[in-house]
């Protein structure tokens, strides 16, 4: 049983999410009747942190403290573009694409002026705000593991790789409205207080998924696709600045393929700027994950702080 879609809104693969979703979320809180630690795969968040380089830079300004009566009260003021920034979640209307007769496509065939009529309209569909509470099993596959290192910037994550890592970590297959999370270690140079939060290591290449591990992710009608890496598709080191090449795989004119594929054609949802360093190392494969975007009226991101539960791997006898 998932979640019912009207006619006029399309939440792609959040349909999955439902009765039994929940239900394979539950076993893994109770299984054994023993506690679960928590883990938080979000990064914190401040102005200092990677930032997206085909976003504005965010800000943010702590005010003093105020005196109400006898009371004292403290706040802050966040500005720039908070959604596309940090541990954050693709709407479906994040992205369209020209089909074959130059028309503007969005998931579900929607058009430009269906989902963005103007420039400075929100999404009319395919919104954050539209996309439903995600309450689901995670598997978590480690490419590290699989690689013996850390992934390089353009290496890419393939459909072979997928199943590799599925049968060498014995993990159950991928089922629909599971969240799927790839750890590749890129994770390791994102760093919490950078002297120029524009101009970042981080931020500036990274590994991916390849076209044909997209494909596959599209058959299994997973929920969400998450990684710890800045743009889910690979970056080789220079494309950004015009000096490199986008992936061999990627057709010419849709170089970020796997944002393409995902948000316009299987209906996933992505999550970038993971932190699953915890996870991995606790070998926590299969765990109960829970990822709630704010409802942004036709927003097409959202910042996000995704948890996890489940058991960490522990050798026979401790």
């Amino acid at each position: 049983m998932g979640i019912d879609a009207t006619a006029s809104t399309v939440i792609g693969n959040g349909s999955t999410q439902g009765f039994a979703t929940i239900a394979r979320a539950a076993a893994e809180l109770d299984r054994d009747g023993k506690l679960r630690p928590f883990y938080d795969l979000s990064q914190e968040y401040s102005d200092r942190m990677p930032l997206n380089p085909f976003s504005a830079p965010v800000s943010v300004t702590y005010q003093p403290t105020q005196a109400v009566s006898a009371h004292r009260a403290n706040g802050e003021v966040f500005s720039g573009p908070l959604g596309s920034q940090g541990t954050e979640i693709d709407a479906l209307g994040h992205f369209g694409h020209l089909d074959p007769d130059g028309v503007v496509r969005y998931y579900g065939g929607l058009t430009q002026a269906e989902v963005k009529p103007t420039d400075d309209a929100p999404l009319r569909h395919l919104g954050i705000d539209q996309a439903p509470p995600i309450v689901t099993s995670a598997v978590l596959l480690d490419a590290t593991v699989l690689e013996g290192r850390a992934m390089t910037a353009g290496e890419q994550v393939k459909a072979a790789d997928i199943e590799a890592m599925l049968a060498n970590q014995r993990v159950r297959d991928l089922l629909p409205g599971d969240a799927l999370y790839i750890y590749t270690g890129w994770e390791g140079k994102w760093s919490a207080d950078n002297p120029d939060p524009s101009r970042t290591e981080y931020y500036s290449h990274g590994p991916g998924l390849s076209r044909d591990a997209a494909e596959y992710i599209d058959t299994k009608k997973i929920v969400c696709v998450g990684l710890d890496v800045p743009f889910i598709d690979a970056v080789a080191d220079g494309y950004l600045q015009g000096t490199g090449s986008p992936p061999a795989d990627a057709p010419a004119d849709l170089p970020f393929f796997a944002h393409h594929h995902n948000l316009t054609q299987a209906g996933i949802y992505q999550v970038h700027n993971m932190r699953l360093s915890e996870l991995a190392a606790d070998r926590v494969y299969l765990s109960a994950t829970v990822i709630l975007p704010l409802r942004i009226r036709g927003g097409a991101h959202s910042l996000v702080r995704p948890v996890a539960i489940g058991c960490p791997y522990r050798p026979a006898g401790q």
